[in-house]
């Protein structure tokens, strides 16, 4: 256990994202995401677990992971099929832990291009997340310097 680092961040999750550098993309994904075959495909080149629902990871993930504040596609959910404009209750609860660390209003991409994207990520977090859509990603910002 550490002081002041939520305890469902795991050893691997927080070696991935402290190795992590600004404009890397981090998934969290939900339990029926491919996230282990997308997960050989990223820099990490393997799948990252928190048996949690999305919200509580991007909670934690987000206490220490700062999002990047220069481009508009920094946050984002995976549209529903055919209803790109839904947004159901995990979608909900997400922008709301996105909001609380002071990020942007995620934007929609459609099924496969979130895929493609996945694919080119720094690192996959598989969460336990039950319900469809469950699935995020956002690029990592800068942590500015102390103030002298």
């Amino acid at each position: 256990m550490l002081k002041g680092i939520d305890p469902i961040l795991n050893a691997d999750v927080l070696y991935a994202l402290r190795a992590m550098g600004h404009g890397d993309d981090l998934i969290i994904a939900d339990t029926n995401f491919p996230s282990d075959s997308v997960a050989r495909e990223t820099v990490l080149g393997e799948v990252l677990r928190i048996d949690r629902p999305a919200a509580e990871v991007a909670r934690a993930v987000l206490s220490v992971y700062p999002i990047d504040t220069f481009v508009d596609d920094a946050a984002a959910r995976m549209e529903v099929v055919d209803e790109p404009a839904t947004i159901l209750p995990v979608m909900e609860e997400m922008q709301a832990e996105v909001d609380a660390a002071h990020g942007p209003k995620m934007i929609g991409i459609e099924r496969f291009a979130f895929y493609d994207r996945a694919k080119k990520a720094y690192a996959v977090i598989q969460t336990g997340e039950r319900r469809f859509y469950g699935c995020f990603a956002f690029r990592k910002g800068v942590v500015p310097p102390d103030e002298t």
